[in-house]
């Protein structure tokens, strides 16, 4: 009886000593990607809150959570929108607002990606070593203008940059570049943290691989990830990124993702998203939908080995030029604001 009381009281007081469980760690970085409201806000746009009420988009972003904005850079646009100028104006206002400041130096005069690395118009006619010169003068540049928080060199850059000189086909080439631009950041910036970027996940372990193998230095793996072009297997993707996390001990962030609220539109230009097959299964075309994707996306991340963060990409690209519009927006049904531009429920997902 005696034993049996003292093993009671034993094992109460065990359990009240125990030591409450830790709170999840929130990912450090939950960021947006609102390069086009610079241009959206020059046309009489008015964005609203869940409630109804006109607000700031950066505002309401960082209301909801949202601690990082990431913005594009182009070198000699010709609308002027993405350039430097208007970057700096834009970084300075997202500083202003106590968020984070991301840039994404695309090495062009427009968009760059897996399939497009086209050299700015000013350096097509250089040799290599004066490119290789162009692209740390520039990113010098880019830095001691915005000290960013995070800068990307390169975006998308699976192929390489700056083609042809910068193809991954020539590794000694691409690699020569990609160090000129990371060494101009590590010489003037050096608190800024060095993003490579690369779309998809499934052959990322190859490219970073070639990139250990060639002695680049960075902080972060920054991954795209959208269903229609990366695959539609979560599972796959939580595997590939601990993969990454565990082989190289950079912090792993999808730097780009999106999700839509409906199959509908609101103006004449064709969405890239509009089929149920692009869909993730469990996961419907709906404001709910849209919002359990992207908490899906965050468990992955806090689950994942170095996972650091995401950032959804263009929730601003509603169809502001009007619903007429046939130069309108293709990712206004992926947008984080509705047909009447009223927030949709996928912004708690920054909390």
């Amino acid at each position: 009886m005696i034993v049996g009381l003292f093993f009671i009281l034993f094992s109460c007081g065990e359990e009240t000593n125990k030591p409450e469980p830790n709170p999840p760690t929130p990912l450090s970085i939950r960021g947006a990607d609102v390069s086009f409201l610079p241009e959206i806000e020059v046309y009489p746009t008015t964005f609203l809150d869940a409630d109804g009420t006109a607000v700031d988009v950066l505002d309401l972003l960082k209301e909801n959570g949202c601690n990082a904005i990431r913005i594009r850079l182009w070198h000699t646009p010709s609308s002027g929108h993405s350039g430097l100028a208007e970057v700096i104006d834009f970084s300075n206002r997202v500083r202003a607002k106590g968020l984070k400041v991301w840039i994404t130096v695309h090495y062009s005069d427009t968009w760059a990606d897996p399939g497009h690395q086209t050299k700015p118009n000013a350096w097509n006619t250089l040799g290599f070593s004066d490119l290789s010169d162009s692209v740390y003068n520039y990113t010098k540049k880019v830095v001691l203008a915005m000290e960013p928080d995070i800068i990307q060199i390169g975006n998308e850059i699976n192929s390489g940059f700056l083609w042809p000189d910068g193809n991954i086909s020539n590794l000694t080439n691409f690699t020569t570049l990609l160090k000129r631009g990371v060494q101009a950041v590590r010489d003037f910036s050096p608190t800024t943290k060095v993003m490579i970027h690369y779309a998809g996940h499934s052959s990322a372990q190859g490219f970073y691989q070639q990139l250990q193998n060639q002695n680049v230095s960075y902080d972060m793996i920054g991954l795209s990830y959208y269903p229609i072009w990366h695959g539609k297997d979560l599972n796959a993707l939580k595997t590939n990124m601990n993969n990454l996390g565990f082989t190289f001990g950079k912090e792993i962030i999808i730097a780009e993702t999106a999700y839509p609220f409906t199959l509908e539109w609101n103006d004449w230009t064709n969405n890239i998203v509009g089929e149920t097959g692009h869909l993730v299964s469990g996961y419907p075309a709906t404001p709910e939908g849209q919002k359990l994707f992207l908490l899906k996306i965050k468990q992955l991340l806090l689950e994942t080995e170095k996972g650091t963060g995401f950032c959804y990409w263009a929730p601003e690209w509603i169809a502001y030029k009007g619903n007429e519009s046939t130069s309108g927006s293709s990712w206004e049904n992926m947008a984080l604001f509705n047909f009447s531009n009223k927030a949709q429920p996928a912004m708690e997902a920054f909390e």
